[in-house]
């Protein structure tokens, strides 16, 4: 699957269902730029992932809505739900260790711990 460049407008829609992995990147950035052929690669390997673009020079509403500060920035999302975000290049290894991870969650535990964590937010 190639990759889905991802912005305001789509975003919501994009994020709900199945695994999504975000790359916040800039064209400037060397660690994006070097990043960029790994997350390619592991976007043809998992068919059942969506592998979604952010540049954030051209979306940083949606960078600043998630208070990206340095970039690259991976956040993961499984069933519309944030489960992952780390700033930096992660190797081919690990990126395919994440997916694994994600995969395997146990998302009736995770949608209790983000029930929960919402409620706490609104108190």
């Amino acid at each position: 699957m190639a990759t889905v460049t991802l912005n305001s407008e789509n975003h919501d829609k994009t994020v709900e269902d199945g695994i999504v992995l975000i790359d916040f990147w800039a064209g400037w950035c060397v660690p994006c730029q070097r990043f960029a052929p790994i997350y390619e690669e592991s976007s043809e390997s998992h068919e059942d992932v969506t592998f979604a673009k952010v540049d954030t020079e051209d979306q940083q509403d949606l960078a600043m809505r998630y208070g990206v500060t340095s970039i690259p920035t991976l956040v993961a999302y499984r069933e519309g739900i944030p489960v992952f975000s780390q700033a930096g290049a992660l190797p081919q290894s690990a990126l395919e260790d994440l997916i694994g991870q994600v995969r395997n969650l146990d998302m009736d535990e995770v949608r209790t711990a983000y029930a929960e964590a919402q409620q706490k937010e609104q108190a």
